[in-house]
C-alpha cells in the first residue's frame, strides 16, 4: 500500500474513533500511527490532515450537505462522512496541491475497503457534484466563504474534537 494511502487510512480510522467513541483525536491517531512504520513526512501529512478535517469540520459539513442533500449528515454512514471530509479538505488545501483525480480516487478506494457496497458510488457522486460546481482551485474560496480564511490547520493541541 502506498505511504500516503496508509496515512489516510490511519486518519480515517482515527476520525471514526473520534466520532463514535469520542476519544481525543491526537491519541486516536497516535495509536493508529504506532501500528505503522511511516516516514516522518508521511506522519506529518497524517497529522495535518486530521487537524485540518477537525479544524474545518463545520464548513466541510456544509459543503457535504449542499452536495448530498438527500442524506442528512447525522444519517450518513460515519465512514462515508469522514471520507468526504478528508477528500474535500485535501482538495481545498493549497499547500498539499493534491490533484482532484488523485483525491477522488483515494476517497473511492477507501470507500471500497471501509464502506458499504454503495459507498464508492456515493463518494464519487458527491465529490463529482462538488467539483462540477466548484473547480478545485476555488474550493479554498468556498471554505473562506463560510468564514474560514486560513486553511492552515490549528496546532494539534488546539483542535476541538
Amino acid at each position: 500500500m502506498k505511504l500516503r494511502r496508509q496515512a489516510r487510512t490511519a486518519v480515517l480510522q482515527a476520525l471514526y474513533e473520534v466520532d463514535v467513541a469520542h476519544h481525543p483525536p491526537g491519541e486516536a491517531l497516535d495509536r493508529r500511527l504506532g501500528e505503522m512504520q511511516l516516514p516522518p513526512a508521511v506522519e506529518t501529512f497524517a497529522r495535518q490532515l486530521l487537524a485540518g478535517v477537525l479544524g474545518y469540520r463545520q464548513p466541510l459539513n456544509a459543503l457535504i450537505s449542499r452536495h448530498a442533500p438527500e442524506w442528512p449528515l447525522d444519517q450518513m454512514a460515519v465512514v462515508d462522512r469522514n471520507i468526504l471530509r478528508m477528500a474535500i479538505y485535501e482538495l481545498s488545501d493549497a499547500e498539499e496541491d493534491t490533484p482532484a483525480k488523485v483525491a477522488i480516487n483515494e476517497a473511492v478506494e477507501m470507500a471500497k475497503v471501509f464502506g458499504s457496497d454503495s459507498s464508492p458510488r456515493f463518494i464519487n457522486g458527491v465529490l463529482g457534484a462538488l467539483l462540477a460546481e466548484t473547480p478545485q482551485p476555488t474550493l479554498g474560496g468556498e471554505l473562506r466563504a463560510e468564514g474560514y480564511h486560513d486553511l492552515t490547520p490549528a496546532p494539534a493541541g488546539a483542535v476541538a474534537a
